[in-house]
């Protein structure tokens, strides 16, 4: 679909309030209408859309597990467990047990913060990473265990973000360092390694998200800029051993305060959350020029918050509805609606 040529608006469809602290980090579930959402507060609050109204509500709060802000959250694949990970060097794991969410799990090990949790395509594999610079792997075991495979040293600084690639059992990570880490397992011996490290950035990279068919990937930073990357579709026809990526381009001169979140929609819209309270949208150009912008600015919303938006995701059921949290304590659901 061309979006380039579309007029687009954002609308604000409702605002969640219920959190008394910064919301970091939202995750929308992929098999029913949940948002899930997490905070400095401790806590996580799970938003449930009513089939009658079609507004959302708060259905549940997760909370004295925790003991310090929780930063990151996901579910499974499958829907059935969300994983929330916290500055208490812990990430537990939830499941919905009749009409309550329990602790089933909890899992132990990093030095201190953890920064981010992601679960790979099948739902057998879970990610995190922290503050001490590294990235675990954990096996998902029959009966709630979780074991360690590997403990992946590598980045020389926090780091910020995990996240599988949507089809294969590949993981990247992106770090204080300014790098991307790409982390693959070696046939041979069953041990993870480093196969590739994306540098570019000159700064922290918050986030990385990628596309549907995830031969692309964008990345943001402090550094104020969005990166394009994608994969080398040669070696991926080939089917011989790892695919390597390479820097496409570089989206310059949209943002001026720290880019936090990325997120790429199912369409191809990828929306930015950042430091300046605004949420942008941006979209591959059509214009044919050959030296011309492979991507370009939709759409700005200046103010979508009253402070930095920490993190936008789109949702998994309707195409363009999005939601994003911030450092107001809100929550905000969005549509991205054409105007004819």
């Amino acid at each position: 679909m061309d979006f380039s040529e579309e007029g687009l608006e954002l609308k604000e469809i409702q605002r969640l309030e219920g959190h008394t602290d910064r919301v970091w980090s939202l995750a929308w579930n992929p098999t029913s209408s949940l948002l899930a959402s997490c905070s400095g507060d401790k806590t996580v609050r799970i938003w449930q859309r009513s089939s009658s109204t079609s507004s959302w509500h708060c259905k549940a709060v997760l909370e004295e597990t925790h003991t310090r802000t929780v930063r990151s959250c996901a579910w499974s694949p499958s829907g059935k467990l969300l994983a929330t990970a916290s500055f208490d060097a812990t990430t537990a794991i939830w499941e919905l047990i009749g009409d309550e969410f329990e602790c089933v799990s909890t899992l132990e090990g990093h030095e201190n913060e953890v920064k981010s949790v992601s679960w790979n395509a099948s739902g057998s594999l879970l990610a995190t990473c922290s503050r001490d610079k590294s990235v675990w792997i954990w096996e998902v075991l029959p009966g709630n265990e979780f074991e360690c495979v590997s403990v992946l040293q590598g980045h020389t600084q926090d780091v910020k973000m995990v996240q599988w690639h949507p089809t294969m059992d590949v993981l990247f990570s992106c770090s204080y360092d300014n790098s991307v880490k790409i982390w693959a397992e070696d046939g041979d011996s069953d041990d993870w390694h480093c196969v590739q490290t994306l540098g570019g950035h000159t700064s922290t990279v918050w986030a990385l998200s990628f596309n549907p068919e995830g031969d692309k990937m964008v990345t943001c930073s402090d550094d104020l800029t969005i990166k394009i990357w994608e994969m080398d579709n040669i070696t991926m026809q080939s089917g011989e051993g790892y695919a390597p990526w390479k820097h496409l381009c570089t989206l310059s001169g949209y943002h001026d305060r720290t880019i936090f979140s990325v997120h790429w929609s199912r369409e191809g819209i990828i929306a930015t959350g950042a430091a300046d309270d605004a949420i942008r949208f941006f979209v591959e150009s059509k214009d044919g020029l050959i030296d011309g912008p492979l991507y370009k600015l939709q759409l700005k919303k200046e103010q979508a918050h009253d402070m930095d938006v920490n993190s936008v995701q789109w949702s998994f059921g309707e195409n363009r509805l999005l939601a994003s949290a911030s450092d107001d304590g809100t929550i905000k659901i969005w549509e991205l609606v054409s105007i004819t």
